[in-house]
Parts: structure tokens; sequence; C-alpha cells
């Protein structure tokens, strides 16, 4: 068994702060490195080339783009030029996104949105000039990049949580995002609906990767670490608790959580959630919490697992407890190499 083990960082730094955090990544022996797409906060491409320039080895990519706001003859562009930047080691994560309805965008058809952008992406990527005629988007024969990207194909990441979206990924993508899931109860369904789709599409079973993604803080004093992960954890769990069929959480607790985050008191939101649902939703607890954390994940089928921000009390002091402690405990429970993946 191996695991991929990155950081995901939010998008609301300076740039000299981007490269500090991108360089202890890489130094502490992390896999990859994804930047969020949040709406409202910076893109994530700016971030991300910053990553390239000052990294030899990480996996890079946003995580996640949507084609709401970003045609997907922008976002080919985009991952082509980050591709280009880090010498081909980017990855494109794609997803409907979230809170749009914030700006007034209406996210109608989103599979068939998320599955014309990966044909389009491919198509502009590989030279294919010959068109392509979709159920959301379409491009013109003879329409075409003025440019050669560093490499024809780059892994397609999907972000979906339901059988419908894994259904699309197992035809077409190489990795899903369960985002922000920390639950191995949730991974084994995606583990079960992949296998199921990328079979029927004569990939065979395993064919697509499975990353689950959740907001981590990590602390020696394991109690103030779960304390700062439940007010980080709560804008999220308003999102995504909804979508794990593997999870019941009461309508009411959830309409107290919305009422109470739109009142900007997270602390309080977060004071509602449960340990279960904590340990669902996030990785948040001692190293040693995170190392058993992660084993059940990747005993439930998990092949990547990605820290997300604000890993701890402060940023460098998470990752450098999670560099220096999980992830080699991690690989050595799994009988892995010291050192990174790769």
């Amino acid at each position: 068994m191996s695991v991929s083990l990155t950081i995901a960082l939010q998008s609301d730094k300076h740039a000299t702060d981007y490269a500090r955090l991108s360089r202890a990544v890489e130094a502490h022996g992390f896999d990859g490195l994804s930047v969020y797409s949040d709406l409202g906060f910076q893109p994530p491409m700016a971030p991300l080339m910053v990553a390239a320039d000052v990294t030899e080895r990480l996996r890079l990519g946003p995580s996640c783009l949507n084609p709401y706001l970003l045609h997907p003859v922008e976002i080919a562009g985009q991952i082509a030029a980050l591709d280009e930047a880090c010498g081909g080691r980017a990855y494109l994560g794609l997803a409907r996104g979230s809170w749009l309805q914030q700006v007034c965008v209406r996210q109608d058809r989103p599979l068939a949105h998320l599955e014309d952008t990966i044909e389009i992406v491919r198509r502009l990527l590989a030279g294919d000039a010959g068109g392509y005629t979709g159920r959301a988007f379409s491009i013109e024969p003879g329409f075409r990049l003025h440019y050669t990207p560093v490499r024809p194909e780059v892994d397609v990441l999907l972000g979906v949580w339901g059988p419908r979206g894994a259904a699309l990924a197992g035809r077409l993508a190489d990795e899903v995002k369960i985002g922000g899931c920390a639950n191995p109860d949730m991974v084994a369904q995606m583990r079960t609906w992949l296998d199921a789709s990328s079979v029927a599409a004569g990939r065979g079973a395993g064919a697509v990767d499975v990353c689950a993604g959740a907001v981590t803080v990590v602390d020696d004093d394991g109690d103030v670490a779960r304390g700062l992960a439940r007010r980080e954890v709560a804008m999220y769990v308003d999102v995504v608790a909804a979508l794990d069929p593997t999870v019941e959480v009461e309508e009411e607790l959830l309409t107290r959580l919305r009422d109470l985050l739109a009142e900007d008191r997270p602390d309080d939101a977060g004071a509602l959630l449960s340990d279960d649902l904590l340990d669902r939703f996030a990785f948040a607890g001692t190293p040693a919490q995170l190392v058993e954390h992660t084993l059940r994940l990747a005993d439930a089928g998990a092949d990547r697992v990605e820290f997300g921000t604000p890993h701890g009390l402060t940023g460098t002091g998470g990752i450098a407890l999670l560099g220096s402690q999980v992830v080699p405990a991690v690989r050595a429970a799994l009988g892995e190499p010291e050192g990174p993946r790769g």
C-alpha cells in the first residue's frame, strides 16, 4: 500500500509567504502542493506560479477551478502555463464550485460543464484542432492554442462527492478529490463507485485515484488543535455535510450553523460540532492522532491524503510538525521507504 501525502494552501497570502511555505513543503518531504480556489480568495494560479519557481519536485495544481467562472479555453491556457513553469509537474483540478450563488452565477448542468471542460482542455493541450460540440461548451473546428504546451496531457482531478460525479470521473478523470472529507466511510464509498464506473468504461478497477482532503490542525496540545479546527471547518461543513451519504447531520444543526456563520460567529458555529463530526470533516489533534487518522483513510482506499489550511497554530509550524512527525510515521507504518514518493 502506498499513499501520497500533500499540503493544500488557502490563497490569502503574499507572494513571499507562498515562496517560503512552498520551500518548507518540499523540504519536509511532502509529495505535492495544492492551492484552493475558493470564491473571494486570490485566484490559485499566481501562488502556484510562485511555488513552481521555488520548488523542483512537488506536484502542483489548483484545487479546484470551475467552468462557471472560467471558460475551458482559459482553463486550458492557465494549466498549460503552470505546467511550463514547473517543468511538467502540474495537474488540473476541476469542480462545480461553491458559494457561486453569492455572485448570482447559476450552476445548471454541472456534469455537462465538467465533461465538456475535460474534453476541450485535453483536445487543446494535444494540439487537436478538430473542434468539439458539447452540451455546455463547444469550440469550432480550426481553433487551437497558438503555442505548443510542454506536455500534450496533464492529469485531471475532479472534485466530486456523489455517484453521478463518480461515474463521470470513472470514465474520464485520473483522480477524485473528496474536498472537505476526512471520513474513511466516504472514501470507501467513493472507491466503490469509481471502480464500478472505471470497469464499465473499460479502464479497470483502480484506474482513478481517491484523495481525501480537509482542514488540518495539528499541535502537541491536541485539545487546542481540535478547538481551532472546529472554528476553521465550520464554513466547509455547511457546504459538504449534506453531500456525505455516510453521515447524518440534523437539519436543525446545519440551520443553526449557517445562522452563526452569517453572523460572523465561527467559534460558536464550530462549537456545535461533535467530536465524531469533527473527525469526519477535519484532521485535528496531536501528531499521533493524525497518523492514526491517515492510516484509517489509507485502509479505506485513499491513494492520497491532503492536509489543508491552516495546518497548525501557525502555518509553518503545522507544516513542520506534519512533515517531521506525521509523514515519516505514516510511511513507516505503510512500509514505504523514507523520503517523498516519486
